[in-house]
């Protein structure tokens, strides 16, 4: 389950973290961009919903011709068009890259498609290969993602087929491949398909099921990302009315049932007919956009891999379509809002050194950067705190490794100042928590020497 910390808990944070989220223009000038990706060289390459993508230069520039234009193939607008681009991981040599779009007739296909092999700048004419297609009901909630895991295998979300509330309940349906993550070998192919189906896939064999299948139960899985650190899946899921999610799941969970349309996030949307609640998996994390907010769609990121920046490391990013909000996710769950930034952002991008960029649809693409000053004060002495049990029942051992604690404070998740105890002065605590209730607290730990920082904490 998830932590929503407070407006009151945020300005607490934001006091004391040493982390500023911030964006630099990179280039503009782009036509509705929606996604992009780097072949495993040192360029960029931004794909716009009309159709077409375009090669951007690590110098910022654009290249006039453009690497491929499939518009009179695509119906684009609204959640249509070209939606999502993928190089294969061999790409330098068998030159194949992938998109995911949608036909003048608004249904979806997954087609690989070649460089042309006497200029790496463009494809080659004629060269497209439709993969797999399938029907959507309605104009909205196609997915778009595809990505390559580490396995070599090619993933592609779908979305419920559209409307609102999954009218079909095509997202629990295992026979259908709307409302899921798809997974199929692009590398070897099987009668009548240009593709083939990998033996470990929850439903291989099935004479029932949708053998594509590798999860289910989502809404709109817009964007989604592989860790390359460990290769843990990150789906951003767009919600209906008031919760956006964020899944996580290792690389080899596979058959994970994401809930909806039973759930909306972790929240009871329409639940007759479900399964049990233990047989789903829930968010990592969640934040609101209920009519109260100003956000109203989830866009998924990456986890952040790059050198630049180390106080990002580890953080996975996400943004939301409507609000500009910015924000992250640690790997204990704990989401942090860094604020608005004045854009309607629809993707995520990683360079081949895995900074990050964020694609607004307006026509920029921005670098994600970090304007903490590394060697000010505040990095001088790395904070080194350790707290167990955790989840707690009675007493929290608090174990500082560099400097004295002086006090403690515990708050509840809308910020309600519950335990405090001052003038400590000492480098290891037992702290009484039995009088705490069942839950998820938020513990501030300051030291003596003025930092602070902010764990999570579970009371059994």
């Amino acid at each position: 389950m998830r932590i929503i910390i407070s407006t009151l808990l945020l300005l607490l944070i934001t006091n004391i973290s040493a982390q500023e989220i911030d964006i630099e223009l990179f280039q503009n000038g782009f036509s509705s961009p929606v996604d992009l990706q780097n072949a495993g060289d040192d360029r960029l390459f931004v794909a716009e919903q009309g159709g077409r993508i375009k090669i951007l230069q690590p110098d910022g520039t654009i290249n006039i011709d453009l690497y491929l234009n499939i518009s009179s193939l695509v119906s684009s607008g609204g959640e249509q068009g070209l939606l999502g681009l993928a190089f294969h991981p061999d790409y330098s040599n068998n030159g194949y890259f992938y998109i995911n779009y949608t036909k003048t007739n608004g249904d979806t296909r997954i087609s690989r498609f070649s460089v042309d092999p006497t200029n790496p700048d463009i494809s080659l004419t004629g060269s497209e290969l439709t993969i797999i297609e399938y029907a959507q009901p309605f104009s909205n909630h196609n997915g778009g993602g595809i990505a390559f895991g580490a396995d070599g295998f090619l993933y592609i979300a779908t979305g419920d087929g559209g409307n609102g509330g999954d009218p079909g309940n095509r997202s629990q349906n295992t026979t259908i491949l709307l409302g899921k993550l798809l997974r199929i070998d692009i590398d070897n192919t099987s009668t009548g398909r240009n593709y083939s189906i990998p033996t470990d896939n929850p439903f291989a064999g099935s004479p029932l099921d949708a053998e594509e299948i590798w999860a289910y139960g989502l809404r709109n899985p817009w964007r989604f990302s592989f860790d390359s650190l460990n290769q843990d899946l990150w789906i951003g899921d767009v919600g209906q009315q008031n919760v956006e999610e964020i899944d996580r799941a290792g690389s080899t969970e596979a058959g994970l049932n994401y809930g909806w349309r039973c759930y909306e996030g972790s929240d009871p949307f329409n639940t007759g007919g479900c399964p049990p609640m233990q047989n789903l998996t829930f968010p990592i994390a969640e934040y609101s956009s209920n009519s109260s907010t100003s956000n109203c769609s989830i866009t998924g990121g990456y986890v952040y891999r790059g050198d630049n920046y180390p106080t990002m490391e580890g953080l996975y990013f996400f943004a939301d379509v409507c609000s500009g909000l910015i924000g992250t996710v640690d790997a204990l769950g704990d989401l942090t809002e860094h604020g608005s930034f004045n854009g309607s952002w629809v993707s995520f991008g990683v360079d081949i050194n895995e900074e990050l960029y964020i694609v607004g649809i307006g026509g920029s693409i921005f670098r994600v950067i970090d304007t903490a000053i590394i060697g000010t004060s505040e990095f001088d002495t790395p904070l080194s705190i350790v707290m167990t049990p955790n989840p707690a029942r009675e007493n929290l051992y608090i174990l500082s490794e560099n400097n004295q604690i002086s006090s403690i404070s515990i708050a509840d998740i809308k910020g309600s100042l519950l335990l405090k105890e001052d003038n400590l002065l000492s480098a290891s605590i037992n702290f009484d928590v039995s009088s705490l209730n069942q839950g998820f607290y938020i513990v501030k730990i300051d030291l003596e020497n003025g930092k602070s920082t902010i764990k999570k904490l579970v009371i059994k």
